[in-house]
């Protein structure tokens, strides 16, 4: 059996095993989704959103790039933000690191990744060089990854509170809290490392909307 197919025949099993559970079990999620929760992830494949924080589908929606960069111009991540927020209107917006993250690893190197991931990458290049001070004081390089995998979530978090979409959120109906977390493969731990709420923006006032409609 081909790789392919094996994904194939996986699939079958799954659905079989959840309806064996609950036979209206994809009637009811046919109907609508509901989640709770925005999940902007790194497209690692060993940080899968619903196996790591144990729930099913319909749960949590979720956006997956290299690093988990929340970069203004992605109309790709902001329609995923947008819909999210506006529609669906998710009470918790999570962006989740993870150490060892081979975009941060690249983001550290000076190696030429051809021009797309070059320009990608750029955005962590920023946040190194901010923090670069710090980062650099680390004695060893798996320090200074993580290091910088958990100030890349800091900033990706802040540039979420930064946006007219989440600051009118706040103003209507005070939701989303927004959430910076980084997942261990070493230990398959979620670590929590801050917490915005709608009371407690901590970004400059020049990124601050008036009047939103």
């Amino acid at each position: 059996m081909n790789a392919y197919e094996q994904l194939l025949q996986n699939n079958k099993e799954w659905a079989a095993g959840k309806l064996s559970i609950d036979p209206h079990f994809f009637d009811n999620l046919a109907d609508s989704q509901q989640p709770e929760f925005l999940w902007i992830g790194c497209s690692d494949s060993r940080v899968p959103a619903n196996e790591v924080t144990g729930t099913t589908s319909g749960e949590i929606f979720v956006h997956r790039n290299i690093a988990n960069l929340v970069v203004h111009t992605d109309i790709n991540l902001i329609s995923v933000l947008e819909y999210a927020v506006a529609h669906l209107k998710v009470k918790h917006v999570i962006v989740c690191g993870h150490y060892g993250c081979g975009g941060i690893k690249a983001a550290l190197s000076n190696d030429d990744f051809h021009q797309v991931l070059n320009m990608w990458l750029r955005v962590v290049k920023d946040v190194y060089y901010k923090y670069k001070d710090e980062v650099d004081a680390l004695p060893d390089d798996k320090q200074k990854v993580n290091r910088l995998v958990e100030l890349n979530v800091k900033e990706q978090v802040e540039k979420l509170a930064k946006t007219s979409i989440i600051q009118k959120a706040w103003q209507e109906r005070q939701a989303p809290i927004l959430h910076g977390w980084v997942y261990g493969l070493a230990d398959g731990q979620l670590h929590s490392l801050l917490k915005i709420t709608p009371d407690s923006n901590p970004v400059d006032p020049i990124y601050i909307y008036k009047d939103l409609k």
